[in-house]
C-alpha cells in the first residue's frame, strides 16, 4: 500500500516558468517530459487547483525573477533559486475521512501562509498521484528568496533566516518541525498520519497526536500559556526528538517509552499519552 508523504526538492533552474509548467499540464510519469496531444499541445491537468502568493499582478516567474533582480540574489548558476514541498495525504483519506481537492488546496494555502511568509509561491492540488495511485496530494513551490522580513519560526537558528533578502534554507531541523506540523494538521482536520518515519513497512494513522484540546487551547488572561498549553508544548518537543532519532515505528514507540510517553492504537489511528518517566536505563 502506498504511504502518503512528505517530500522537499531544490531546484537551481532558473526557469521558475518551468515549475508553473510542469504543475499544470499533464507530464510523463518517468521521463518527466511534457505529454502532448495529437497536435503537439501541450494538455491541462484534469481536476487540479492552482493559487500563488506574493505574486501581486505578475505570475510567479516573473515576480521571482523581479525579486531576484532587486536584492540581486540567485545569479550563480549553483545557486538554489526555488523549493518544492509536496504534502501527500493517504489515499483512504478521500473515502474515509471526506478529503476533496478543495478542501486539500486550502489546507496548502494555509500551510504556505504560516510557514513560508515573505515567499513568492505557488500552491497547487492535484486529484491523483503517481502510478494512479489515488491520493490527493498538494505542491507548495516557493521562490528560495524571501521578500519581506517575517517572525522568528522554531524551525529558524539565525537572525538571517526572518529578514527580506535573505534566503530560505530547509535543513533537517526544518524539515522534522514541518512533518510535526503537517501531523498535526492531519489531526485537526481529522485525516490519516502521514508516514514520518518513511521505511517503517507498515501506514501508521493518527487520530489522537495531542491529548484533547478540552477547551483550553486558549492562552489565560494574563497572556501567559495555560498550563495545558505548556504540557503540550512539551510533548511536542519529546515526539519531535524522537522523530528525529527514530530508525522505525518500534524505535519510536521505545524512545518515546523512556521519555515517559506511551502510544497506543485504537482504530487504526495512533493517540498519545504523557505518563511517569521510564526510568530503566538504555540496553547495554
Amino acid at each position: 500500500m502506498r504511504l502518503a508523504t512528505f517530500k522537499h526538492l531544490s531546484y537551481k533552474n532558473a526557469d521558475y516558468g518551468a515549475a508553473e509548467k510542469y504543475l499544470l499540464f499533464e507530464h510523463d510519469e518517468f521521463t518527466n517530459k511534457p505529454v502532448l496531444d495529437k497536435n503537439g499541445r501541450l494538455i491541462p491537468r484534469e481536476n487540479c487547483r492552482f493559487a500563488t502568493l506574493n505574486c501581486g499582478d505578475d505570475d510567479f516567474a516573473i515576480a521571482c525573477l523581479k525579486s531576484n533582480l532587486h536584492y540581486g540574489k540567485s545569479r550563480s548558476r549553483g545557486d538554489v533559486k526555488s523549493h518544492h514541498y509536496i504534502i501527500s495525504f493517504d489515499p483512504h483519506d478521500s473515502a474515509e475521512n471526506g478529503l476533496t481537492v478543495d478542501r486539500a488546496q486550502a489546507l496548502g494555502e494555509q500551510f504556505c501562509r504560516e510557514h513560508f511568509a515573505g515567499h513568492q509561491a505557488i500552491v497547487c492540488t492535484h486529484a491523483d498521484g503517481h502510478n494512479r495511485s489515488g491520493n490527493i496530494h498538494c505542491h507548495i513551490v516557493i521562490n528560495s528568496l524571501r521578500i519581506e522580513d517575517v517572525p522568528l519560526l522554531p524551525y529558524m537558528d539565525r537572525p538571517a533566516d526572518t529578514r527580506a533578502g535573505c534566503k530560505h534554507r530547509c535543513t533537517e531541523a526544518a524539515m522534522n518541525y514541518f512533518r510535526a506540523e503537517v501531523m498535526e494538521m492531519c489531526q485537526r482536520e481529522g485525516l490519516y498520519q502521514i508516514d514520518l518515519l518513511g521505511e517503517s513497512g507498515e501506514r501508521v494513522t493518527e487520530g489522537e497526536y495531542w491529548a484533547k484540546r478540552r477547551g483550553q487551547n486558549e492562552l489565560s488572561e494574563s497572556g501567559k500559556p495555560t498550563k495545558f498549553e505548556t504540557d503540550k508544548e512539551r510533548l511536542r518537543q519529546t515526539i519531535r526528538k524522537a522523530l528525529e532519532a527514530a530508525t522505525d515505528f518500534e524505535d519510536f514507540a521505545k524512545l518515546l517509552s523512556r521519555e515517559g510517553v506511551t502510544v497506543k492504537q485504537s482504530r487504526g489511528r495512533l493517540s498519545y499519552r504523557q505518563t511517569a518517566p521510564n526510568l530503566l536505563l538504555p540496553d547495554g
